[in-house]
């Protein structure tokens, strides 16, 4: 409170107390508005008192609620980011397990594949149709749809595997790749150069972009190597 004010409210006090005690009835009214003029004042400057200290009060609380909010938000980003990191986590281990489950029926797969394509292979050719049969305009030989049965199976189970992404690995008549295929055979070829895929064993196929079944194939080794 400013010094010039107190000053002039003790004097208006020192004022009504010397009225009171000199008894003078004539200037009571007088010393009576002085100091109730005075009390009017004194109030209004509590009053303010009061209600800038509630400010300070309020401006206090507001900083610590923000405080608290801006807590409130960085808890709630670190967890949203650590929930994202969880569910990535969770969505790689569940495509792992998903594809851990499903590798050993794709190789089942595969082998029945291999067999049916042994079958083919195997089977002997169809016999020429005789006269009689072209006369007849029959089916030449009995085979024919037992061998048609093969090939319908195998296109079934290829676009199976192709569905499931799965594909073969063409490696006759390219360089020998360790990490697709094993040498089971070499063989001796001079019109080819050493180190090319000759044939192939057993087909490889790749899942994806990862090798489900490496191949087995025969490997050009020859001891003076000749380019063609």
């Amino acid at each position: 409170m400013n010094a010039d004010i107190k000053e002039a409210l003790l004097d208006r006090f020192r004022t009504y107390l010397d009225g009171l005690d000199d008894g003078d009835s004539g200037n009571e009214p007088a010393v009576m508005d002085q100091s109730s003029e005075a009390s009017d004042l004194f109030s209004v400057f509590v009053e303010l008192a009061a209600t800038r200290n509630e400010v300070r009060a309020q401006a206090r609380l507001t900083k610590d609620a923000f405080d608290q909010f801006r807590g409130v938000f960085d808890t709630l980003q670190a967890s949203h980011a650590a929930m994202e990191q969880e569910l990535k986590d969770a969505r790689s281990r569940a495509r792992e397990q998903n594809r851990a489950a499903l590798r050993p029926l794709l190789l089942d797969v595969i082998d029945v594949r291999d067999r049916l394509v042994a079958g083919l292979n195997s089977a002997a050719p169809p016999l020429a149709a005789g006269w009689f049969s072209r006369w007849r305009r029959q089916t030449p030989t009995a085979e024919d749809p037992w061998r048609e049965g093969l090939a319908m199976t195998l296109r079934r189970l290829d676009q199976v595997l192709a569905d499931r992404r799965v594909t073969p690995v063409e490696l006759v008549g390219r360089p020998f790749t360790p990490s697709l295929a094993r040498a089971v055979a070499t063989i001796e070829d001079p019109t080819i150069a050493d180190g090319i895929v000759a044939g192939e064993a057993r087909a490889g196929f790749l899942w994806e972009d990862e090798l489900l079944r490496a191949a087995e194939v025969t490997v050009v080794r020859n001891r003076t190597a000749v380019a063609i």
